[in-house]
């Protein structure tokens, strides 16, 4: 999986020897996201979602990490750098 890169890898690997535990899920949600930037970034217009995602964790893991975290889909799936307030972006006009 060259589109990830070997630090995907490394950070699998050492994701996959740690107990399971609140450290472990926040790794596997760090790595979701990287692997959707890395993704996105390598295949521009390719196929980006996060079950491929989650399918590649597993993979990568030899399925010792499953991706049955609350939330992932939502965290992994938000958009990079989208401003949550959109109000802000607004510019107000002068009278």
């Amino acid at each position: 999986m060259r589109n990830y890169g070997r630090i995907i890898q490394d950070l699998v690997a050492y994701t996959c020897t740690l107990p399971e535990g609140d450290k472990q899920r926040a790794l596997t949600i760090y790595i979701g996201q990287c692997m959707r930037q890395k993704n996105i970034a390598w295949n521009k217009d390719a196929d980006a979602t996060v079950g491929r995602i989650k399918r590649d964790i597993q993979m990568l893991s030899d399925g010792k990490l499953l991706c049955d975290i609350d939330n992932f889909d939502e965290i992994v799936g938000k958009r990079v750098g989208s401003s949550s307030n959109s109000s802000s972006s607004k510019k107000k006009k002068k009278n």
